[in-house]
């Protein structure tokens, strides 16, 4: 059973950065293509980030484009989120998320087969 547990989350202001993990549990990391999806206060589950099993191809939502950036460590079987330049319209629950079909690079949230439980992230202004 592939279990994904996120930390780093918490309370920044405006411009400033944080950086979310996502440890995960199980069989090798390098199995799984990774992402970070977002849901923010009254809003629908949307895609942030995702990357490769071997890291060689990432995508990101044009929202956090230059501003974000996905990375992997699979002898750690961790996955990392640096935010910076947060803005407020960033505060969400941040979820990661692992796809089994390591042949794609997925924005899309129902692709994704295994998902952690949660960090909150509050941008204040």
């Amino acid at each position: 059973q592939v279990q994904l547990v996120e930390s780093g989350g918490g309370l920044v202001q405006a411009g400033g950065s944080l950086r979310l993990s996502c440890a995960v549990s199980g069989p090798t990391l390098s199995l799984y293509t990774m992402g970070w999806f977002r849901q923010g206060p009254g809003k629908e589950r949307e895609f942030v980030a995702a990357i490769a099993w071997n890291g060689g191809r990432t995508v990101y939502a044009d929202s956090v484009k230059g501003r974000f950036t996905i990375s992997r460590d699979n002898a750690k079987k961790t996955g990392y989120l640096q935010m910076n330049n947060l803005k407020p319209e960033d505060t969400a629950v941040y979820y990661c998320a692992a796809d089994r079909n390591v042949m794609r690079v997925s924005g899309v949230s129902i692709d994704y087969d295994y998902w952690g439980q949660g960090t909150q992230v509050t941008v204040s202004s």
